[in-house]
Order: structure tokens, then C-alpha cells, then sequence
């Protein structure tokens, strides 16, 4: 069944992921039978695939918001119920299949290292030339390799580092994953990149109204994340504001008494797009691919500021405050 001890296990979350889902546990079965898919309200035959796969299920009441911190920390404390022994959890998205190797390798790295409390590998999109955005989604996976800040919401990781630090905060709507990595290192562990795959991941977006509403997602988490731990997202934050809103507000206010002159600022915007392909170009980015980043990285200022501005706008009227889906 693979090349791992039963000393670890592994969390499985989603909501109507269909077939996906079906490699996803697939995928993970192929290397141990410890594995929890938690299920998020799910409308399709999701839950019907698990059993039939003899995964542990989980499915979170409804009685409150469907987040994916709640789903995470479901799965850790069902796996942990029915085997106590495990020392190590990789949780991973139910729209992925993991790559071969990999926990393996992230275990090793864990075992000889006793200071990396959580291990990511690289992500890859499993089928990037089927849309533009799925392409997005390849390059924005394209992390560095070596201790980083944070991850998105699939390594590997303690059990022990876990409990400490409380599991994830199942108030955080989105970028949960980074508020987890935050307090992890500040509890004196680290978060390390390795060269290695991981696993192949979904995006499935075919419209530009779902990129959008990813973006939109992306500014509730700046400004959650960012109110919760001063400073984190800061620069993202920054440049919603500027961009979203203070740039083009001067230019269009000011137009009346400027004889229009003012409008001219809008020339910043290409040359915010030229800075950004020349730095992805330097990089190693093709030009081509680093036009498509640069183009929707210089339009994705406006629907973040949306989305931080709607977070703010519920806070101050104690609204409920729930997952952005953009699938």
C-alpha cells in the first residue's frame, strides 16, 4: 500500500467536488487506509463516494457557517478519535489528487528536523491549459522552495504542533491556512517548502465571474487575517486601497478642476502592469503567461478591495460573516 507507517494520516475536505473527489481519496488511499473526508453540506453524491471508498466521514451541521478551518479541525479530532497513535496529518482539499512521494518525503523532513512544524510540497494545476484561469492558478502555486511564512491548506504537520496551537481558527472565512502558519511559527516552529510534489489541484474555472469572486474571497481574507494579526497582509491591503480606490477617486475627483489632467493618472495602471511582467520575466516566467499574471494581478486590486470592504461593512453591523464561494 505504499511507502508509509501507520503514523500518519490524512484529512480529505469538500463540498460538492464530485469526481474530484473521487481521485482525490483514491489518491490517498493508494498510501494509507487512515483517512477522514469531511464533508461541507454537500448537494451531490460526494458523501456516497466516501463511504464507498471506506474513508472515515465526517459531515459538519449545518448549524453553523461551513468554513474551512471548521471542516479541518472535524477531520483532525475523527482521526485522531479512532487512531490515537498518529503522529503526523497532511490535510488536503478534496478538488486534489496527492502526488506520489510525498508524504513520505514530508515525514522524513519532519523526522530529522525537529524545528519545521508543518511541511508543503509544490502544487500543480492538473490541467492548466484548459481555461486562462486555470492558468492563473498554476503560476500563483509557483511558491519558493525553503522556509516560508505560510502555505495554503495542504502540508503536512504534527500532531503535537496542532494541539498547541489550537488547530485552525474556525472564525477565519479565508486564508485560515496562513492564520494557522502565523501562530505556528509563533510558537517557535517552522514552515518549510520542499522540492517535491504534492499534489495536482483542480481550479475548474471557466468563467471570469468565478475569478472574480476568488479575488473578492482573497480581500475578505486581507482583512480578516489582517485585523486578527497586525501587519500580515499589509502590503496587499496597501495596494487595494491605492489602487482600488485612492487612484482612481483622486483622478475622477479632481478631473473638474484640472481640466482633466488628472485623468492622466490613469497611465499608472499599465505601468504598474509593465513593472510586474518585467519582475515575472526576470524571474523566469514566459512572456506570455507573465502578461496573463501581470494583467489579472493589476485588475485583481478592485475586487480585493471589494471583498475588504464587505468584511468591514458586516463587522460594523454584526452581520454573519460566511465562506465566499467561487465555484
Amino acid at each position: 500500500m505504499g511507502d508509509l507507517r501507520s503514523d500518519i494520516g490524512f484529512v480529505a475536505i469538500g463540498r460538492n467536488e464530485g469526481g474530484r473527489l473521487e481521485r482525490c481519496l483514491t489518491s490517498l488511499k493508494q498510501h494509507s487506509d487512515r483517512v477522514c473526508y469531511v464533508d461541507s453540506g454537500s448537494v451531490d453524491d460526494s458523501l456516497a463516494l466516501a463511504e464507498r471508498s471506506n474513508a472515515l466521514t465526517e459531515c459538519l451541521p449545518a448549524d453553523q457557517p461551513f468554513t474551512a478551518a471548521r471542516a479541518r479541525n472535524a477531520g483532525f479530532d475523527a482521526l485522531l478519535e479512532k487512531w490515537p497513535d498518529i503522529q503526523y496529518v497532511l490535510f488536503i482539499d478534496g478538488d486534489c489528487e496527492l502526488a506520489d512521494g510525498f508524504p513520505a518525503a514530508a515525514r522524513s523532513k519532519l523526522e530529522k528536523t525537529r524545528d519545521i512544524g508543518i511541511v508543503t510540497g509544490r502544487c500543480r494545476e492538473l490541467y492548466p491549459d484548459a481555461t486562462i484561469y486555470n492558468r492563473l492558478a498554476e503560476m500563483e502555486w509557483n511558491g519558493p522552495i525553503g522556509e516560508i511564512d505560510a502555505c495554503g491548506g495542504i502540508f503536512v504537520t504534527r500532531t503535537a504542533v496542532f494541539n498547541k496551537v489550537g488547530g485552525f481558527d474556525v472564525d477565519v472565512i479565508a486564508a485560515e491556512d496562513d492564520d494557522f502558519c502565523i501562530r505556528v511559527r509563533q510558537n517557535n516552529w517552522r514552515v518549510e517548502r520542499i522540492d517535491h510534489d504534492m499534489c495536482f489541484h483542480d481550479a475548474d474555472m471557466h468563467r471570469f465571474g468565478q475569478w472574480w469572486r476568488r479575488a473578492v474571497r482573497a480581500g475578505y481574507a486581507y482583512a480578516q487575517v489582517g485585523e486578527k494579526h497586525a501587519g500580515y497582509f499589509g502590503a496587499p491591503r496597501r495596494r487595494a486601497w491605492f489602487w482600488g480606490l485612492v487612484l482612481p477617486g483622486l483622478a475622477l475627483l479632481a478631473a473638474p478642476f484640472s481640466s482633466g489632467w488628472s485623468l492622466l493618472l490613469f497611465v499608472l495602471y499599465p505601468l504598474s502592469f509593465l513593472k510586474v511582467l518585467r519582475k515575472l520575466v526576470k524571474d523566469g516566467a514566459k512572456p506570455d503567461q507573465a502578461g496573463l499574471f501581470a494583467g489579472f494581478l493589476t485588475l485583481s486590486k478592485f475586487p480585493n478591495l471589494i471583498g475588504m470592504l464587505d468584511y468591514k461593512r458586516k463587522r460594523l453591523l454584526g452581520r454573519e460573516i460566511a465562506i465566499v464561494e467561487y465555484k
